[in-house]
């Protein structure tokens, strides 16, 4: 397993500390946690982006009905 140093300056060295200590954590799993949400948030809205662009190129929609006729379900 890999060790990534962070360097903090103090005041963020006691605001990490004191938000690990009040959500019951480590700091490892804090600071891991924060980097998943914004992957996932950056992934989010890249994928959003994306759908709106193909969107506003062929704005054609379908309701759930529609869908469901058309693969069967």
């Amino acid at each position: 397993m890999a060790n990534i140093s962070v360097r903090l300056n103090e005041q963020e060295e006691e605001l990490f500390k004191t938000y690990a200590e009040f959500m019951d954590e480590t700091l490892s799993t804090l600071f891991k946690k924060a980097l998943l949400e914004k992957i996932e948030d950056e992934f989010d809205l890249k994928v959003g982006q994306k759908a709106l662009a193909e969107y506003e190129q062929d704005p054609v929609t379908y309701s759930v009905a529609e869908m469901r006729a058309k693969y069967g379900l």
